[in-house]
């Protein structure tokens, strides 16, 4: 069967695996996205300038976080959120469901993209495969952030410049791409990706950058980036460079924002850290990109993951989320190497070795090559699934209370957990088989069993395990709206800053020291704190009252007031 799809030369079967792939991605980017409260930071923020998108005419140009300008990032995103938030009310679903469908999207996109590369079928198919099975991918681009749509519409301008080596028209459609990346996260983040796209052009074909239809088209795409941008500028002046350009860009560069900063191999780390089962193929794809890089994928590949992965690393502010423009980079490069595992096994798995101007084989013939290294490397990888699946059926056991590494360290049986581990376990457990076997099934394998292991891990309370990190918001955030007046700025005793309780509050939440609390305290004649419930006693105020405590924390205000 699989063979008939890879192999079968019918244009109608291409639309046929982008419907089926938009479906798979539907159901794993959307399935379960209200159940959860936001996350810190981006979600809250996100979440919070939406709403506020909503309630005032001008919002929608000039965006406003609890009523101060926003500067941060031009408000795209912003404006899909808040178009959900006027048909469906404002909710963790309705703040979710547009940055996961602008990731749906670029699952096929990423087919796409591998279809004007690659004449045979198969390493499209495998590539936007494994895109849709990387961990990072799934669990952010279903957050109400960002870079769901930064993916989607970097994707749709590298298809775009790949599609106008042949029809000068896309070009115009590439400039909108740009405006509509721009628009997301910046024209900074823009010029990057756009540098990624102009190297490669320049290195496979350069005639393009001298044709001056091709960039008229451009410019005349970018055109709505440009009008915001200059509608910011005589709105708020010189104000809004130095903020957004500046401080919320170029400055990262050189200074890391807050603790977020990591060694320069901190982003390799997180690849191969959270890229299982996919990582152990990047290499060998790499290397096979780096002997075939006189073909377009190849010099595609190399561009695309050495530009930005050398940006982003030489940058001070390590977030994990800035890595994910390179994944489809990092599936490109897997999935032609799995192509080459498909078509020529039963051979040792290892760094395949063909003419840099032969394109990997297609009908399945096997081609045999010198042993040493691939053999070295076929049974290092055959280890490395084996001790997996013996560490997941270890989890296995363990989540299901069978035992407990003593006695302070017991857990309560998980279904969820019990459910993934198992479903990863059986999944190593008949690769490693097959693969032992060199069996080219055992691809198919690791595909639907990752597939099926991440279908079950968003369906489950611990898709946002940086929610357990500290104490829940949500019903903080309600007891605050409840007990408050509208607009009223509550001080807190916290340690941190928690963006998403003041979306679940719907009201300022300023952080202040114990010295500042008693200036407010009496500064005020009806002042609002949010403090632990274990440090009541330690308060020196007079009048104190106490309006609610929820989840560990203790709304006060002064007695002399009526409560609301």
């Amino acid at each position: 069967m699989f063979n008939k799809i890879f192999t079968n030369k019918n244009p109608h079967i291409d639309l046929l695996i982008i419907a089926s792939l938009l479906l798979a991605a539907l159901l794993l980017f959307s399935t379960n996205l209200g159940t959860l409260p936001l996350r810190d930071w981006d979600e809250g923020i996100v979440a919070q300038v939406a709403r506020e998108i909503t309630r005032k005419n001008w919002n929608w140009v000039y965006p406003t976080i609890n009523d101060t300008p926003y500067l941060n990032k031009p408000p795209l995103v912003h404006w899909s959120i808040a178009f959900v938030y006027n048909i469906a009310g404002v909710n963790e679903l309705t703040a979710r469901l547009f940055p996961a469908l602008f990731t749906t999207f670029s699952v096929p996109l990423i087919y796409s993209i591998a279809r004007e590369l690659f004449r045979p079928r198969t390493p499209a198919i495998f590539s936007a495969l494994v895109y849709l099975t990387l961990l990072p991918v799934v669990r952010h681009g279903r957050l109400a952030m960002l870079d769901g749509a930064v993916l989607c519409f970097f994707l749709l301008m590298i298809w775009c410049v790949l599609r106008s080596r042949r029809n000068l028209r896309y070009s115009l459609a590439i400039g909108l791409s740009f405006a509509l990346l721009s628009l997301t996260k910046g024209i900074i983040l823009g010029l990057l990706l756009g540098a990624i796209a102009f190297f490669f052009l320049l290195w496979d074909t350069p005639r393009l950058l001298r044709c001056k239809y091709f960039w008229g088209g451009i410019l005349l795409g970018m055109l709505p980036v440009f009008l915001w941008y200059t509608a910011q500028f005589f709105h708020y002046g010189i104000e809004f460079f130095h903020a957004n350009f500046f401080h919320q860009s170029l400055k990262r560069i050189w200074q890391p924002v807050g603790s977020h900063h990591g060694p320069i191999w901190y982003y390799l780390l997180e690849i191969l850290e959270y890229t299982f089962p996919w990582q152990l193929f990047w290499f060998p794809g790499l290397y096979l990109s780096w002997k075939n890089r006189n073909l377009s994928w190849g010099k595609l590949v190399l561009v695309w993951s050495g530009i930005y992965l050398l940006a982003i690393s030489l940058m001070n502010t390590k977030l994990p989320w800035y890595v994910l423009p390179i994944y489809p980079a990092f599936a490109l490069a897997v999935g032609t190497y799995l192509t080459e595992i498909w078509h020529q096994f039963p051979v040792d798995l290892g760094y395949f070795r063909f003419p840099i101007y032969q394109y990997p084989h297609t009908q399945g013939e096997s081609k045999k090559h010198p042993k040493g290294i691939p053999t070295i490397y076929h049974r290092l990888v055959v280890a490395i699934f084996a001790l997996l699946a013996l560490l997941t059926w270890v989890a296995w056991l363990y989540f299901s209370g069978i035992f407990h590494l003593g006695e302070e360290n017991q857990t309560k049986p998980d279904l969820y957990l019990r459910l993934i581990s198992i479903t990863i376990a059986l999944t190593m457990t008949i690769a490693t088989i097959l693969l032992n076997q060199q069996d080219r099934q055992f691809l198919p394998i690791l595909i639907w069993g990752t597939y099926l292991s991440l279908l079950l891990f968003v369906n489950s309370p611990h898709w946002i395990w940086e929610l357990q990190e500290d104490y829940p918001v949500k019903p903080v955030g309600e007891m605050i709206q409840k007990y408050t007046p509208p607009g009223q700025i509550i001080y807190s005793f916290d340690t941190k800053d928690r963006p998403s309780l003041n979306f679940y509050s719907d009201r300022l939440i300023k952080r202040v020291g114990p010295q500042k609390i008693q200036q407010q305290w009496q500064s005020h004649s009806q002042p609002y704190l949010l403090v632990q419930a274990s440090n009541l006693n330690n308060l020196t105020l007079e009048n104190l009252k106490v309006l609610k405590t929820v989840k560990g924390w203790a709304l006060v205000t002064r007695e002399s007031k009526i409560e609301i």
